[in-house]
């Protein structure tokens, strides 16, 4: 019967809380149920095979290894599959890691999905509500009629929106997270609007509203968050830039040059030809949109970083994506 198999799972939740993975410090030994992000086969330097899995929560993602394939604790299990685990917490290069004794699929009832879902540390419908009081801002009739019919008339772009993340890794990769990136950089960009009086608010505004949109096609939704065929050969720059221009072609008499600028910010804004924009920026709005874009997403990638660091470790190791070794600032 459905509820008995539920019961158990609800009375284990009351009498043993739930192990998160922002929880864990080396030396603890867990049992615990995980989403199996990734998994894959790898070779240690002597050539023995061991297993290399990612694995996740609502609070984040662990990196954990199966150093004995054939141990007879070790089940059969595939990527996205949840399982339970028995490991040692242990600290390599600065960060948690789960070193696995024992490994199973587990089967439904025995987890609450929404355990495993990463979630934003802030409050989804508040910072909706904030973006679209930005739309509303707006008061070029043509820029404020395309914004205004995605992010408010379009309910189902809305939910879409609010629940995608920004990433599969580096930053803001959960749900909410396109949602916090993008108030994020609009916030930024209205204040360089407002400090530097030579750049056009309306057009920068709705560029950053814009400037992501292509990831809600270029990631799949949760919980598998990865990347889709389209996002393999498109990328979400050009994605989004598509889709701009399929709203732009809506709306009757939309001039063309503002078009173009518009769009030339969406392509222009990772700033350089290497980090995947077709164009560099050539106008002041796609400069600071790009300014903006990239201190959001490099203070985030920071930050996660630091928070997944160790609590005994002041230096959290080399980040590969800001290409530095970082450390925590020291407390007063």
């Amino acid at each position: 019967m459905p509820g008995s198999a539920c019961f158990p799972v609800k009375r284990l939740r009351m009498e043993e809380e739930m192990k998160y993975i922002d929880t864990l410090r080396e030396g603890m030994r867990i049992s615990e149920v995980y989403l199996c992000k990734s998994k894959q086969i790898a070779l240690t330097k002597s050539g023995k095979e061991y297993g290399n899995l990612v694995l996740q929560d609502k609070t984040g993602t662990i990196d954990s290894k199966i150093w004995d394939l054939n141990s007879p604790g070790i089940g059969t299990f595939e990527t996205m599959d949840y399982v339970r685990v028995d490991a040692d917490v242990t600290v390599f290069q600065g960060s948690n890691q789960l070193n696995i004794k024992r490994i199973r699929k587990v089967d439904e009832g025995e987890y609450v999905e929404a355990d495993y879902l990463p979630v934003s540390s802030k409050d989804i419908g508040k910072m909706y509500q904030e973006l679209i009081q930005y739309v509303k801002s707006i008061k070029n009739p043509y820029l404020s009629r395309l914004a205004s019919g995605l992010f408010i008339e379009n309910e189902e772009f809305a939910k879409a929106f609010q629940f995608h993340s920004a990433a599969k890794s580096v930053h803001h990769g959960f749900v909410g997270g396109l949602l916090e990136h993008t108030l994020g950089v609009v916030k930024m960009c209205d204040y360089f609007a407002g400090y530097y009086k030579e750049l056009n608010r309306d057009l920068l505004l709705t560029a950053a509203m814009f400037h992501d949109i292509g990831k809600l096609k270029e990631l799949s939704r949760f919980p598998e968050n990865d990347y889709t065929d389209d996002g393999q050969l498109l990328g979400h720059i050009i994605i989004g830039t598509q889709l701009l221009t399929e709203k732009i072609s809506l709306i009757p008499g939309f001039p063309p040059k503002l078009a173009l600028e518009l769009k030339h910010c969406i392509l222009a804004h990772h700033g350089e030809l290497e980090y995947g924009s077709p164009k560099k920026p050539a106008i002041l709005e796609a400069l600071a949109l790009n300014f903006a874009d990239n201190t959001d997403a490099k203070m985030e990638t920071m930050i996660e970083a630091l928070r997944g660091a160790a609590d005994n470790q002041v230096w959290a190791g080399y980040n590969r994506h800001l290409e530095t070794n970082i450390r925590k600032t020291t407390e007063n």
